[in-house]
């Protein structure tokens, strides 16, 4: 047997209904959609539509707000810059290359979580004012980009 002689089980597939193909189709002139009315023009109502009567989605309250020009930021953290040996100049591609960070799509901000043990030159889009201080109180730098 050759993938050219595959054929489908009998009665498997069936041939689509070519509606509107004159009347002894037998779907013919109205092509089964009835005479008139909403159902018998175009596709009908919206999904959602609940036939005049106020929709779900209108009658509950709305709540919140996003902020649309919020701007997210990949966290890390001073334990985690522990693994980098003394006096690395640690930057956004040497987190990715460490395997910290899974990109440099966004911006990197270093929150002072945990200790930092040796001296780092640390270049961050952002930094929280204890880990500046973590990071210059053990004789490294902190640089924003």
């Amino acid at each position: 047997m050759k993938l050219h002689e595959l054929k489908p089980n009998e009665g498997a597939r069936k041939a689509r209904k070519r509606i509107g193909r004159g009347s002894s189709s037998g779907w013919g002139k109205t092509s089964g959609r009835g005479q008139k009315g909403q159902h018998a023009r175009g596709k009908g109502p919206r999904i959602t539509f609940e036939g005049g009567q106020t929709p779900l989605f209108q009658t509950l309250p709305k709540r919140g707000f996003t902020n649309f020009t919020r701007k997210e930021y990949a966290i890390v953290n001073l334990d985690t810059l522990n693994s980098f040996e003394a006096d690395t100049v640690v930057t956004p591609e040497t987190l990715v290359e460490a395997g910290i960070l899974k990109n440099n799509k966004k911006e990197v901000k270093v929150l002072a979580k945990g200790e930092l043990d040796h001296k780092l030159t640390v270049k961050a889009h952002k930094f929280s004012a204890a880990a500046k201080e973590a990071i210059e109180s053990a004789g490294g730098t902190a640089e924003v980009i």
